[in-house]
């Protein structure tokens, strides 16, 4: 008990120091640009700390049960050599990863409450998982058969932008931000850690070109799917919105007794993270007839999984939602524009560079090239594409474009720098487009869209509120190729010249 108290002692620190960027930059706009104290700091405060509490304990609970299962399970199916069964597999760890993370339930709730209830959060969240787990199946399969990723992953996004074409105005930014989610704090090292293993473990494949890939594939689909959805739901009449709007609001009009409200929160985040339960329990007992390790450690970790899940939802709400807010509302009251521009840029890149996935994905993708790519260059092109990207988000929302021109433009962009592309890249370009987005910077940067559409006159929150993730995605991908291909084309001249 005494070495877990230390762990968690360790992640709470950890946790701790990825929110320091956020509050860095947030002191240094109150104090120094707008020279006012936020409404209500403490209890932002309290929001942020209990935010990190939380993540400590998810991540303790994510050490002690999901990672050591998940990571035994790959390894058992890469020793049968059965491809149907990893290719089930797949789906199954996609699947009960997403229906579990802690930025999607953020943003599907955001998305319901604003909506009045059309867009339903629960459904959003199972139709994100479905197709993540959909497309973790077809990843595996990719690398087993060694088919390249370009021969999926460019019709893939032809097709994301012949959707966004077609979808209603009002799904597109939420679309986008769903595909950002998907890959994050559960997701991330599950997903990589089996692709970059099935591709080590099988003669003729290459880590760096094969393993990288799955991420990138768990971001394209989920913004195909829920685009669908989106057609769907808003060529329904005005009549199913009146109604799923009385039913929101008789949902919410008899709030339940404090600590009633605490038992059915956690039974929800009970049901958050039963799939992934099921699925361990089904592939290990039923499909490989092996007993798990250590049941009681593993029961624990699942236990301290759906506190800390509790604890940082609650953290939200009190914490990092308020902030976006806040700063939002403030700075369009300053009336200078570059300020707003500014903190988008600065946010970006401060939290892109303290992102824990990113760090994870950077030394693995240092270890698998041999040389050819640097851990550290990668985090700041990382970080200067996602500052970017947030900052042309943001102007998006104040300048009232169209979320469909700036996306379709980005993407066709990406399409074509895939085909120019050293091809070893471009698998972990589209990985690191999907990592940037963690469970701190999702809901600030939610809030932050939401905030600025909430507070500028002619803007609608659902169609222009959403959509910064969607940015912070997509630019990091553009500067990583951009970087390969200009490294690409030096490398070359100085070997004809020389």
């Amino acid at each position: 008990m005494e070495q877990y108290f230390k762990d968690f002692q360790i992640s709470f620190i950890h946790a701790l120091r990825n929110l320091f960027p956020i509050v860095a930059v947030v002191v240094f706009f109150q104090f120094l640009i707008l020279q006012q104290m936020p409404n209500d700091a403490m209890g932002m405060l309290i929001g942020l700390l209990i935010v990190a509490f939380g993540v400590a304990l998810f991540l303790q609970g994510l050490e002690l049960s999901i990672f050591p299962v998940g990571k035994s399970l790959s390894n058992q199916f890469a020793e049968r050599g059965s491809a149907p069964l990893l290719v089930c597999f797949g789906f199954a760890i996609g699947f009960s990863a997403v229906i579990a993370e802690p930025a999607l339930i953020a943003v599907a709730q955001q998305a319901q409450d604003i909506s009045e209830g059309r867009i339903d959060a629960f459904t959003l969240r199972v139709l994100v998982a479905t197709s993540v787990g959909f497309v973790t199946g077809l990843g595996v399969f990719r690398i087993i058969a060694g088919i390249p990723l370009h021969w999926i992953i460019v019709p893939g996004y032809i097709l994301v932008v012949v959707a966004t074409y077609f979808a209603p105005e009002e799904i597109v930014g939420l679309a986008y931000d769903s595909g950002g989610v998907t890959t994050n704090i559960v997701t991330v090292p599950l997903i990589a850690a089996m692709g970059i293993g099935l591709a080590a473990s099988i003669r003729g494949r290459n880590p760096l070109r094969d393993g990288f890939g799955l991420v990138a594939l768990a971001v394209m689909v989920p913004m195909i799917s829920v685009q669908l959805y989106g057609i769907v739901v808003y060529s329904s009449s005005a009549d199913t919105l009146s109604i799923a709007s009385e039913a929101v609001t008789s949902e919410h009009s008899a709030p339940p007794h404090f600590l009633l409200k605490i038992f059915f929160d956690l039974a929800s985040m009970l049901r958050d993270v039963l799939p992934i339960i099921l699925t361990i329990l089904f592939f290990q007992y039923l499909v490989l007839r092996r007993p798990l390790s250590n049941p009681a450690r593993i029961v624990f970790g699942f236990s301290l999984v759906i506190v800390g899940l509790y604890a940082f939802v609650i953290g939200l709400k009190m914490g990092l939602f308020p902030i976006g807010n806040n700063m939002a509302e403030q700075l369009i009251h300053l009336d200078r524009v570059f300020f707003i521009y500014l903190f988008a840029f600065m946010i970006g890149f401060a939290t892109t560079m303290a992102e824990p996935a990113l760090l994870a994905i950077g030394k693995q993708a240092e270890e698998a090239a041999a040389g050819q790519i640097n851990g550290n260059t990668i985090r700041y092109l990382v970080a200067l594409g996602v500052a970017i990207g947030i900052t042309i988000g943001v102007h998006r929302i104040i300048s009232g474009g169209s979320m469909h021109y700036y996306v379709m433009t980005g993407y066709i962009l990406v399409v074509f720098l895939t085909l120019l592309a050293p091809k070893f890249i471009v698998s972990l370009a589209y990985d690191l487009g999907g990592v940037t987005t963690s469970e701190v910077t999702v809901p600030l940067v939610t809030a932050l869209g939401i905030g600025l559409a909430s507070n500028i006159e002619g803007r609608n929150v659902l169609i222009d509120g959403f959509g910064l993730i969607a940015f912070a995605s997509i630019f990091p991908i553009i500067s990583v190729m951009i970087y390969a291909i200009v490294s690409d084309v030096i490398a070359k001249y100085h070997k004809v010249n020389l």
